[in-house]
């Protein structure tokens, strides 16, 4: 794996990281209700889920690989799709205000909290697909085992440390309504951003 591609790799998983959904979500409302500790060790329980959606999808496409390489090309033009239809979504609900009411309950400890947000992330099926298409436009075949371990430790990082700022965002009233001002001018940049992504992916 090239640098280059190694390079590739690291940007669509933090944009798949930082795109608004479920645990994104729930890290900004625990940042309100909770704090800025209990929503780092919810951000945890998120990066170890998408761990173990990224795992299945590394594992599953060497499988499909293997076998059926034409499934392979389809699996890329569904996977880009959807990069495409979430950043249309993204724009087009760029100006809807951000909600945080949530109806379940919130964590009363750090190990609810991890158990939180590893269920958030395990009940989104949303990343399996995203994390399939950036493997097979980044990763080459025959990628080494210990790179898929580097890659998988930097899909924790981004999944972690990006919930725990917007844990620590929404935690900080001064700093809550600056972000929430900027909200569609930073969905739209992410959505047009995931679209472009989409497109190469497909394309290539």
């Amino acid at each position: 794996m090239t640098p280059a591609a190694f390079l590739a790799f690291s940007g669509l998983v933090t944009l798949a990281a930082i795109s608004p959904g479920p645990a994104v979500l729930m890290a900004a409302r625990t940042g309100l209700t909770e704090g800025f500790r209990t929503g780092a060790m919810l951000a945890a329980g998120i990066g170890l889920g998408a761990v173990v959606w990224a795992s299945a999808a590394m594992f599953g496409l060497n499988i499909v690989f293997a076998a059926a390489p034409a499934l392979l090309w389809a699996l890329k033009l569904g996977g880009g799709a959807y990069l495409v239809w979430m950043g249309w979504h993204l724009w087009h609900g760029a100006r809807t205000p951000l909600v945080t009411e949530d109806a379940r309950p919130v964590p009363r400890s750090a190990l609810s909290a991890f158990r939180l947000g590893l269920f958030t992330q395990l009940a989104n099926p949303k990343p399996a697909v995203v994390f399939s298409a950036i493997f097979l436009g980044t990763v080459p075949r025959g990628t080494p085992l210990w790179v898929y371990a580097a890659l998988l430790a930097v899909i924790f990082t981004a999944e972690t440390l990006w919930n725990s700022l917007v844990a620590r965002i929404f935690s900080l009233d001064r700093t809550r309504a600056r972000y929430i001002s900027l909200k569609t001018i930073i969905d739209r940049s992410f959505g047009a951003a995931l679209a472009a992504l989409g497109v190469k992916i497909a394309a290539t």
